[in-house]
């Protein structure tokens, strides 16, 4: 249990229980990768407009990934304790699961530097099924976004992580 004495396993409190942006600066700069997924389910129709490239609004799964790529460069802007960082690669990409009607994304991103991108994952996950929502939302706004989750995270000091 976290008492004032004790430091807290939350690394974005102080010991007074404050918010704080993490100190990075000691930090050794290592190549840090982090792969996340998430899936998009929608009616059978929907899908076959996502995969037919006939959707009103165009080509969804290329601008998903577009988005998602862009997602991952602004998480900084969005989460308000994450540190801006030099991404050196982003790669959003999309598996159709035709029986589960479903659209199954992976983000992988990746760095140089003293803090990890699992957040820049998550985030380009996200945003790539909220844009492929915003696409086909005409034509059903019954879609569901779930699963988004870390994969893996190499690098740091903290080591490896793999989703169980």
């Amino acid at each position: 249990m976290h008492t004032p004495d004790t430091p807290s396993p939350l690394t974005h409190f102080d010991a007074q229980g404050q918010a704080h942006m993490v100190d990075v600066g000691s930090k050794a700069h290592t190549h840090r990768v982090a792969v996340a997924e998430g899936r998009i389910t929608m009616q059978p129709a929907t899908l076959a407009l996502v995969t037919s490239g006939t959707a009103k609004k165009g080509d969804v799964l290329g601008i998903a990934r577009l988005a998602g790529i862009m997602g991952a460069k602004k998480t900084a802007d969005l989460i308000p304790l994450c540190h801006p960082i030099a991404l050196t690669r982003v790669a959003v990409d999309f598996e159709v699961l035709a029986e589960q009607h479903t659209v199954r994304c992976t983000a992988t991103a990746e760095t140089t530097g003293p803090t990890g991108v699992e957040m820049e994952a998550l985030t380009a996950v996200q945003v790539a099924l909220l844009t492929i929502y915003d696409m086909c939302k005409a034509a059903d706004r019954g879609m569901e976004m779930t699963g988004v989750r870390l994969l893996e995270k190499r690098g740091g000091k903290s080591g490896s992580f793999v989703a169980g």
